[in-house]
């Protein structure tokens, strides 16, 4: 599973979000786990507000374009999902429905494993917007991981190091890395 690559990425723009602290400790986990994660920043991207008339009078943006293809490099993906009002953010919706339009679109997403995660300072740790998440993700076509894990008290979740305090948290984020990476080499093996 060494040449697995994993992208990685928060549905957050904030630069000190607890969200991407887990991206970050998941894009660790990974890489313990003998893969290759990508991690990137939403942040970096200027991604407009999808809007069919801009789509059909510029096309897809360049930005929207260079994550297409970032995407298409991927053998599967790790999605951490924060929570506005029990939901995810504009953010990650807004980035995945520019990601399935155009000519890569859809077909860079289907049977691509993904792997969910959530963090929140509230006592759920942003549970509440996985289950929408994996709903939408299965309508573009990804394989949505059965585990998944949700910190709460986010804030006070982290060591020096940057990885989970928590033992059985940081024992479950190994895990899911792992399943992610096997689901992932099996499918990309299955599609060449």
């Amino acid at each position: 599973m060494t040449d697995t690559q994993i992208l990685v990425f928060a549905g957050s723009a904030r630069r000190e979000s607890l969200n991407k602290k887990l991206a970050r400790t998941a894009a660790h986990s990974i890489q313990q786990q003998g893969g290759i994660a990508t991690l990137i920043d939403l942040g970096d991207f200027d991604i407009p507000l999808y809007h069919g008339d801009l789509e059909a009078e510029q096309g897809i943006p360049a930005d929207v374009q260079r994550l297409q293809d970032l995407l298409a490099q991927h053998q599967g993906l790790l999605i951490v999902s924060p929570e506005y009002n029990g939901m995810p953010t504009p953010l990650l919706l807004n980035t995945l429905d520019w990601l399935s339009r155009g000519s890569q679109g859809l077909s860079n997403f289907s049977d691509k494993p993904v792997a969910l995660l959530s963090a929140s300072p509230g006592g759920l740790g942003g549970l509440r917007s996985l289950w929408p998440m994996r709903q939408f993700l299965s309508n573009l076509g990804l394989l949505v991981l059965a585990n998944q894990l949700a910190v709460g008290a986010a804030q006070d979740a982290f060591n020096d190091q940057g990885l989970l305090s928590n033992p059985r948290q940081q024992d479950s984020m190994n895990h899911i890395a792992q399943q992610l990476l096997r689901l992932a080499n099996a499918t990309s093996t299955n599609r060449t």
